[in-house]
């Protein structure tokens, strides 16, 4: 079958999906049906708010779906009504087979790790928490355990030393969008041979990628300067690692190692009022750059420091 002439369900909510949908319809693909998450009030005047997918599936003409119960019966018949050849899913919620397994061609997950690397939630917060020099994207058939189906393609890409989630994220998102393409002019053509995951690693090697909870966040100032940079990196700019300055939460968006002296408890501060504020771990310090103090706005650390007392 022409890639042209599959018929799409795309389903997706933020703004890392936006990027897939649109390398889709730049590459000609005939989109059916977008699935999203439903309009949730927000704000001071609980106005209801339009996911990322869905403000461009609006922009593009496309016909939105937006159930409750993916379950539902009115639901599964209106995606059976759009004759669906595949479906494609790019970072929305976890699918029952009666979905998954509607359309002829199964159903596509875009994963944003190398799988069987980093399944769950969080792959690319927890790659950067873990100090991985490199993650990638993978696109796989979705089966009934979570991010177990088998591999169609893969792309390796280097996080950098400073990068920060939200840098890789940012950059994965094009690079995913690509990949997704490439995989569904593949599977159209029958060019692509499916990889079972089990033949790929270790079990006992594989690291997993739980979604982030406040506890995740919070940092321990007992491990090293490393491990503390790291998470920081990982957890910016959302949800953020936090820590407590003067009985008041601070969350801390990005730092610097420092291995200038060595401190002699871990988990105290030190700053000259002007310049710098770090805070100790068990081999050195961590300096911290850009933060946000409960009740304040995020500014750089020596604005900061304008207005403290320590």
């Amino acid at each position: 079958m022409e890639f042209k002439d599959l018929r799409i369900i795309f389903m997706g909510t933020p703004d890392f999906a936006v990027a897939s949908l649109k390398a889709l319809l730049e590459a000609g693909a005939n989109i059916v049906g977008v699935v999203t998450a439903p309009d949730k009030p927000s704000g001071r005047g609980m106005k209801l708010n339009e996911s990322a997918v869905k403000k461009f599936a609006l922009e593009n003409h496309l016909q939105i779906l937006q159930p409750l119960k993916l379950k539902h019966p009115e639901f599964v018949n209106a995606l059976r009504a759009l004759r669906p050849d595949i479906g494609v899913v790019v970072a929305f919620r976890m699918l029952p087979e009666i979905v998954w397994n509607l359309s002829p061609m199964g159903t596509i997950n875009l994963h944003g790790s190398l799988l069987p690397q980093y399944r769950g939630a969080a792959p690319i917060n927890w790659a950067v928490i873990n100090g991985e020099k490199e993650t990638g994207v993978t696109t796989f058939k979705l089966q009934q355990e979570i991010d177990t189906g088998n591999i169609l393609m893969q792309e390796k890409f280097p996080i950098g030393e400073k990068e920060t989630a939200g840098d890789v994220h940012d950059r994965m998102k094009e690079i995913g969008a690509s990949l997704l393409v490439k995989t569904i002019i593949g599977v159209a053509g029958g060019t692509l041979q499916e990889i079972p995951q089990k033949t790929l690693s270790d079990p006992g090697n594989i690291k997993h990628a739980p979604k982030i909870n406040t506890e995740t966040c919070r940092i321990n100032w007992e491990k090293s300067a490393e491990e503390v940079y790291n998470l920081i990196r990982g957890l910016s700019p959302f949800p953020t690692a936090f820590t407590q300055l003067n009985s008041k939460s601070l969350k801390i968006f990005f730092g610097e190692k420092d291995y200038s002296s060595k401190p002699s408890a871990s988990g105290v501060h030190e700053t000259n009022g002007k310049s710098y504020l770090r805070f100790a771990c068990t081999d050195g310090w961590l300096q911290l750059k850009e933060i946000q103090l409960e009740g304040k706005k995020k500014m750089g650390i020596e604005e900061f420091l304008r207005g403290f007392r320590s």
